[in-house]
């Protein structure tokens, strides 16, 4: 079998659960680490699938590797090879297709519950209305043409979209424990910055309960990765 290509962005945001979900049904899992300067490859059909995560940068900075990655994400699509995006990837995904990425109205950081929009998607979630979700944005984006919105939250109007094959998304749903006690300590400056914002919670907050929090959510994962993952490249 063809391996999955995972573009990590920053040493902190790695490939998390998606990994651990995809190696245990036997799936290779292939790293380009672009904060290490690592290539961008330029032919999607070496891959199953690909697989972007997030990253502290925005997809409108002037790097050399965004185009790249933009014109790789396309070729993706346009081979019918699978392509799933973690925020920052879900960004990458959208102005790839044309859409827009600018400042979200709020700042997301922390658990906040997530909203399905549309019936006939529903099944990316195991069909269920909402669920609490990690987040750590704030900026957003727009839902390409051709796309259907299938999450939401009150704070963030698109947080998830999917077409075809291929799902976006601005939430985290590849979180580990120890991902977000390490998010936590990074961040806290970003935190107590933000902290006005009703949207925004303190690292105790985020950080309480964790391991119960963290299992909800691979569940919520696993039924994503479990729907994608039939299209992949063999």
């Amino acid at each position: 079998m063809k391996p999955i290509a995972v573009f990590r962005h920053s040493p902190t945001e790695g490939a998390g659960h998606f990994a651990t979900f995809m190696q245990a049904q036997g799936r290779e899992i292939m790293v380009f680490a672009i904060d290490r300067g690592d290539p961008v490859p330029d032919d999607p059909t070496a891959f199953a699938g690909l697989c972007f995560m997030g990253g502290p940068m925005s997809v409108n900075d002037p790097l050399p590797w965004i185009p790249q990655v933009l014109a790789l994400i396309r070729a993706a699509m346009d081979a019918d090879i699978p392509v799933i995006g973690h925020c920052l990837g879900g960004q990458l995904m959208s102005k790839a297709l044309g859409g827009t990425v600018g400042s979200n109205r709020c700042k997301e950081i922390g658990w906040l519950d997530v909203q399905a929009t549309d019936p006939s998607a529903a099944h990316w979630f195991g069909d269920r209305p909402g669920f609490p979700s990690f987040h750590w944005h704030g900026e957003t984006f727009t839902v390409p043409e051709g796309a259907t919105r299938i999450l939401a939250s009150e704070g963030c109007d698109n947080q998830a979209w999917v077409k075809g094959k291929h799902l976006a998304m601005q939430c985290h749903v590849e979180m580990t424990e120890a991902m977000v006690q390490e998010w936590c300590r990074n961040g806290a400056d970003e935190i107590r910055e933000a902290s006005s914002q009703s949207t925004v919670q303190q690292p105790a907050d985020i950080q309480s309960d964790l391991g119960t929090r963290i299992a909800a959510l691979h569940a919520v994962a696993e039924s994503a990765y479990t729907q994608w993952a039939r299209g992949l490249k063999d």
